[in-house]
């Protein structure tokens, strides 16, 4: 039974380690989408998108970024989604510039068009969706950035 004790033990010390990283003062990490363009190398039917990130760390500890799935959605059609698995790891307090490369969706993006040649509009919404690994011991972080974007140049 005194073996069982010292698992039992060892069990609980390493959950309550575990736990004392979700500090109650964590602040979510901010990514701002700072540019997107045409991929150099897209090649063949689909087109690649580079997408330059801004991800802003404002707690007091590094964030060890292990992946990255992500989706951009137009009026509720999604466009373009990837997954990028080398990501730096972000220090305390601190702003790293990242380019990710996303793929097309073709139905998706089809939808969008339908719904653009079908009516007149001036603006669009779009919904950024982020979901940040950054490790085993702690859980996803789910960013989404919402907004609209013009579709006329006002000089």
């Amino acid at each position: 039974m005194t073996l069982f004790k010292r698992f039992f033990a060892l069990l609980l010390m390493l959950s309550l380690v575990a736990c004392a990283g979700l500090s109650p003062n964590y602040e979510k990490p901010q990514v701002n989408v700072t540019s997107f363009t045409l991929a150099p190398d897209s090649a063949g039917l689909a087109p690649r998108f580079n997408i330059g990130l801004q991800v802003i760390n404002p707690n007091r500890s590094a964030l060890p970024l292990h992946g990255m799935s992500y989706s951009v959605e137009v009026e509720g059609n999604r466009i373009l989604s990837g997954a990028e698995p080398n990501l730096p790891r972000i220090e305390a307090y601190s702003t790293a510039d990242i380019v990710i490369q996303a793929s097309p969706d073709l139905f998706g993006s089809a939808r969008l068009l339908n719904q653009l040649l079908s009516g007149q509009r001036d603006e669009l919404n779009y919904l950024f969706k982020a979901r940040l690994d950054v490790g085993a011991l702690m859980p996803y972080i789910n960013i989404e950035e919402k907004g609209r974007f013009g579709l006329t140049n006002t000089n």
